[in-house]
């Protein structure tokens, strides 16, 4: 007779479950809160002069945290990185369709020149930036399906690079050179770490000069940005106003700031103060140690990310160790772009301050990426609690015993080789 409440022979019970990384959490959360003080320093002069309500970008900004948030702790807690690699490719497959919309008459939006949002009605969205996420997807799927490839054939790495290159001809289009670049790079980098021989990377890479050269001195305004980034005190008032302003700001901080809410250069002077430029009005008014503390944020996040990808290729977690570098990659370069272009080291860009910066879109789907990293975070402790719980003596004699050294025997030579040493040195 058919048992009815079930099997009748012993089940295995689950092994450990993982847990969330509290470094990784303190990072995030530690953005998160800096960001919405200094969003309100820096935007209620800018809201005021515009007649929209001096909290109008405040509101704006916790409404957009409060959604991505939202879905970022949906996909931390429930949603298995199987279930996005599963639709990665109909993902970015969506995201071309999408950044082919905003040149669409009465769908796309044309603000300063650029064609880089989507109306909404209620807002505007950009595509792009979930072309940051979904790229990174993309790639850490083809890495696991076809790893062996990308180590050993020049031809393995060339869809994944292909798809960037799309991706970045469309941004290019709007345009949006920054973000193509950024893309492009992260690659790049995700497509190094899975094993892709440097020679190989290289020589697909080498056509991107002489094209990334002729894109920056092809157009007036771009040419501008760069004469104006090597000497911006030469045209202040014109082609170097922004950084010039940025950089008095940052002077004017010195050590400790002039206080919180004590901004000069956010009175109209500098612009874009609550999205591009957020990093001068911290150094403006907390100093040297505001902008240091911002940097070491950014550092934890991004190392312990990529500390905990390398964990994860070694136990085996293939799938959430390479999400897990691209997206401490995508952000580590963007955040290291803007501060670059808030002290003066890089051209003006108009890339914002993850999780700082004033943002609608941009704010969401950093979100969004942070639950992703979060979720594969999660399953590389996963693993590795398993792994461990294999190697006990117990679980010896019950016969379930794993070779610890087993995940990492599966990677391919040049990954391993790549590895390794690595996480010698963080193990030490």
């Amino acid at each position: 007779m058919a048992n009815w409440f079930g099997p009748s022979q012993a089940v295995r019970k689950p092994g450990p479950e993982g847990r969330f990384d509290p470094w990784l959490l303190l990072a995030i959360i530690g953005l998160v809160a800096f960001g919405i003080v200094m969003v309100a320093s820096s935007s209620i002069a800018v809201a005021d002069g515009q007649h929209i309500g001096e909290f109008h970008y405040l509101e704006r900004h916790l409404l957009f945290l409060a959604c991505g948030g939202a879905v970022a702790v949906g996909i931390a807690l429930w949603m298995e990185l199987d279930t996005l690699e599963k639709y990665s490719g109909w993902l970015m497959l969506g995201t071309f369709v999408l950044l082919l919309l905003v040149f669409v008459p009465h769908i796309g939006m044309r603000i300063n020149g650029a064609r880089r949002w989507i109306n909404l009605g209620i807002s505007g969205f950009q595509p792009v930036e979930l072309a940051k996420l979904t790229v990174v997807l993309y790639v850490a799927s083809y890495l696991v399906r076809h790893r062996d490839s990308v180590e050993t054939k020049f031809l393995g790495a060339v869809k994944p690079m292909a798809v960037a290159g799309l991706t970045a001809v469309l941004l290019l289009a709007q345009p949006d050179f920054g973000s193509a670049a950024l893309i492009g790079i992260v690659t790049i980098g995700m497509l190094w770490l899975g094993g892709a021989r440097m020679r190989n990377l290289v020589i697909m890479g080498l056509p991107a000069i002489p094209l990334g050269a002729w894109l920056a001195l092809s157009t007036d305004y771009r040419v501008r940005r760069i004469t104006s980034f090597l000497d911006p005190w030469k045209d202040p008032f014109d082609n170097g106003f922004q950084l010039t302003q940025a950089l008095i700001a940052v002077g004017r901080g010195k050590w400790f700031g002039v206080g919180l809410g004590g901004s000069v250069q956010k009175l109209f002077y500098l612009p874009e103060a609550h999205t591009d430029f957020i990093l001068a009005v911290i150094g403006e008014e907390l100093g040297f140690v505001g902008v240091l503390f911002v940097l070491l944020l950014f550092a934890l996040l991004v190392g312990r990310g990529l500390q905990l990808g390398l964990r994860g290729v070694e136990v085996g977690q293939q799938r959430a160790g390479y999400v897990a570098f691209g997206i401490s990659l995508m952000i580590g370069l963007q955040a290291l772009v803007s501060v670059g272009v808030n002290l003066g080291v890089l051209p003006t860009k108009g890339l914002t301050l993850p999780l700082i910066s004033s943002g609608g879109s941009s704010t969401l789907v950093t979100c969004i990426m942070l639950g992703v990293l979060v979720r594969a975070t999660y399953e590389i402790h996963r693993a590795d609690a398993r792994r461990m719980a294999t190697r006990r003596p117990d679980a010896h004699a019950a016969g379930d015993a794993v070779s610890s050294d087993q995940p990492t025997a599966e990677l391919p030579l040049a990954a391993r080789r790549r590895i390794e040493p690595v996480l010698g040195e963080v193990n030490a």
